[in-house]
């Protein structure tokens, strides 16, 4: 769909230099542009050719692998408790001035966002404890709009003040998301007013009126009057829960191939989830240039982390505080061990580590279903791409066997 319409869209909108990096690897992405390799069965002599993936963060292709591998190092994070969902969003009035900003603004979210958490449950009079989490940010809504907010995963309690024991959560509440989403609210502002004080905010578009003082004080005034959406989700159950869960939200694009239906004629047709009608999934078709802009605007600038942690779960704390907490919370010794989900060591391939997190074995042959895919030879680059055509590669180093195979794939020419 990318090479289809990225011309047009490139001559109706110019994008932003980064918009232009995404849709330049998007196009790219596992075609004979980035070269690749060579796989052949050692029982039945099946061929198959794997071209090299972009690696954006962007792509909804690439996703899988980083995810996996990323799971496998926060196993040892998780504790034996209860984990909640707290999600902070940001109000639709600010959406311009985040687009614009988005490097500037997303920092003040996290840090608004993880001060509120940790201070409410710090307070006495709530919990009392230093709570763990790791928020995620996400910018978009089922309908690919500006929506930026952040999911939390947060423990289900903490560790006391003077770290003798872990102070257990109610067993259905977590906080009180008035409490949350006002303190959020005042944290955010200030931290957003500061930043407009210092100059940087860039002003510029339908948010230049903002750098007059009055038109300023009018939107902060407003957003202070407004409520802000802060909602808490029921506890999760246990690490295994967690575990799942995890793997659904984090290294996620804005939309994934699957829910494309229909590409053609200069529209594009997805499936949404319409939250107004018990999240029954519906058909949303759009003009191409206008899907994707909206997928566009999800472009992260360079270096922003999306995926953050804190508290118990912050990296300085892994060692000290986490695992003091970890060693209260450990059951007594004839009690049943608790199920943990399939690791991998980080040390050993990518399809290892794969077929332990999901359960798919990459390397088995699809063919014979008893060999095993062993690499032959790579695929060269080719520098040259036709916008709706993969160029045919160039193999190297292949047995004779290989090389018959690739010039019987289906779309190969030459």
């Amino acid at each position: 769909m990318v090479r289809a319409y990225g011309e047009d869209y490139r001559r109706a909108r110019h994008p932003s230099a980064a918009q232009e990096k995404v849709l330049r690897h998007l196009a790219a992405c596992r075609t004979a542009a980035l070269g690749g390799h060579v796989d052949e069965c050692d029982a039945c002599g099946h061929v198959r050719l794997s071209y090299n993936s972009c690696r954006d963060r962007h792509c909804p292709k690439c996703q899988a692998g980083e995810r996996a591998a990323w799971l496998a190092q926060r196993l040892e994070r998780l504790l034996p408790v209860p984990y909640f969902h707290v999600v902070f969003t940001v109000p639709h009035e600010l959406n311009p001035l985040v687009l614009r900003n988005k490097a500037r603004i997303v920092s003040i979210l996290f840090q608004a966002a993880a001060a509120t958490l940790r201070e409410i449950a710090a307070d006495p009079h709530h919990l009392g404890a230093e709570i763990g989490f790791t928020a995620l940010l996400h910018t978009w809504g089922e309908n690919l709009l500006f929506h930026p907010h952040l999911h939390c995963v947060v423990t289900g309690g903490g560790l006391s003040p003077d770290g003798t024991r872990w102070v257990p959560g109610r067993e259905r509440f977590f906080l009180p998301v008035r409490v949350l989403g006002r303190l959020f609210r005042g944290k955010f502002l200030a931290a957003l007013h500061h930043a407009w004080t210092d100059g940087d905010l860039g002003l510029t578009g339908s948010t230049a009126e903002l750098a007059d003082p009055v038109a300023w004080s009018a939107l902060k005034d407003a957003l202070y009057r407004k409520e802000w959406v802060v909602h808490a989700k029921p506890p999760f159950g246990g690490p295994e829960v967690v575990f799942r869960y995890l793997g659904r939200y984090t290294h996620r694009v804005a939309l994934s191939n699957q829910r494309l239906t229909e590409v053609g004629n200069g529209h594009v047709t997805f499936t949404v989830r319409d939250h107004a009608d018990h999240a029954r999934r519906k058909l949303l078709t759009l003009d191409a240039i206008e899907f994707l802009r909206r997928f566009l605007l999800h472009v992260l600038p360079k270096r922003l982390v999306r995926i953050r942690h804190y508290g118990l779960c912050a990296g300085r704390h892994v060692r000290g505080k986490l695992a003091v907490a970890r060693r209260h919370l450990q059951p007594p010794a004839d009690a049943e061990p608790m199920p943990s989900p399939a690791s991998a060591s980080s040390d050993e391939p990518w399809w290892v580590r794969f077929r332990a997190l999901t359960g798919i074995d990459m390397m088995a042959c699809p063919v014979c279903l008893t060999g095993r895919l062993l690499r032959t030879g790579p695929l060269r680059a080719v520098s040259t791409m036709v916008p709706d055509v993969r160029p045919p590669p160039q193999v190297h180093q292949t047995t004779a066997r290989s090389r018959c195979a690739f010039l019987t794939v289906p779309g190969a020419r030459g």
